[in-house]
């Protein structure tokens, strides 16, 4: 059996097609495919597949990953890859497809970038440098145990933060996994609750999934 991990593309309308709606998609898609995929046991058999990592409604991605298992130990990886894309929906696609390497739990941070646009760009580039230079960020965030507060600060990494027209331009990482998941409208939601210009997020995506050494998870 081959253990296999995609990476794959979530653009343009696939990005409104929610993580629910996701597994059902790639259900079809494995059915349509007819590839070979390992079912589960018991009562009720489906093609196992997992995601590494819900991506929230409305982002766009290029590195999805999704895990499954192929029982026909000799099928070549670029038929397989092939065979999915045939039936992929509009605004996914394969990139890649290896054998899984790395555990689920090694997954410790994600990177975005993501668009601010404003008639007011350099007033809110200021804002959000000062923002930035703020000694902490904090914001309120659901848990499974209620409301909590979180400092968004010591665990952010700033990439990219520039003005360009009437955009401020931001690539930052955050952590994610199996312990903390934060996504970048937690930063946008404190940069609103710290300024009064008015702003749009646009454009946002997941660029890459990553280990704790910022090294590309496999």
């Amino acid at each position: 059996m081959l253990r296999l991990r995609a990476t794959f593309e979530k653009t343009g309308r696939a990005k409104y097609i929610s993580h629910l709606d996701l597994n059902r998609c790639m259900l079809r898609i494995f059915r349509r495919s007819k590839l070979p995929v390992w079912y589960t046991e018991g009562f009720n058999p489906h093609p196992y597949y997992s995601f590494a990592l819900a991506l929230s409604l409305g982002f766009e991605s290029s590195c999805e990953i999704m895990d499954f298992n192929i029982t026909d130990d000799n099928m070549p990886l670029d038929t397989i890859k092939e065979r999915l894309n045939e039936v992929m929906p509009e605004g996914m696609r394969i990139v890649d497809i290896a054998p899984q390497i790395q555990k689920i739990t090694a997954i410790a941070k994600a990177e975005y970038t993501f668009d601010l646009k404003s008639e007011e760009t350099d007033e809110l580039f200021k804002a959000v440098e000062n923002l930035l230079t703020s000694p902490e960020i904090l914001i309120e965030k659901k848990t499974k145990k209620g409301i909590k507060t979180v400092d968004l600060k010591p665990d952010m990494d700033i990439l990219c933060c520039e003005a360009v027209g009437d955009t401020v331009k931001m690539k930052m990482r955050l952590p994610a996994g199996t312990k903390t998941n934060y996504n970048p409208t937690l930063f946008v939601e404190a940069l609103r609750n710290s300024c009064e210009i008015p702003f749009d997020m646009e454009n946002t995506r997941r660029t890459g999934i990553l280990c704790e050494n910022n090294e590309k998870f496999s």
